[in-house]
């Protein structure tokens, strides 16, 4: 049983390092089969933006809060 086990990993040590040092990746491509490739997702929309992040947001707080008077008179506090 001992001997059966050490010439299963011997097996399996050799085909990885044929794997990673002879094989050809270039011919193993080759010989794949070509399948039809996954489709891909749609890309992410941008998560939104907190107010407090947003400098059109906060620019227009600004406009709001002190609006341009047409008599350039500032409102009564």
């Amino acid at each position: 049983m001992l001997y059966l086990l050490a010439v299963i990993g011997a097996i399996c040590v050799i085909v990885l390092l044929w794997r990673a040092f002879v094989a050809n990746p270039a011919a193993v491509d080759e010989r794949r089969v070509n399948r039809p490739t996954r489709p891909t997702r749609p890309s992410r929309r941008p998560a939104p933006m907190a107010p407090d992040d947003d400098p059109e947001f906060l620019r227009s707080l600004k406009d709001r809060k002190n609006p341009p008077d047409a008599d350039d008179k500032q409102p009564p506090a």
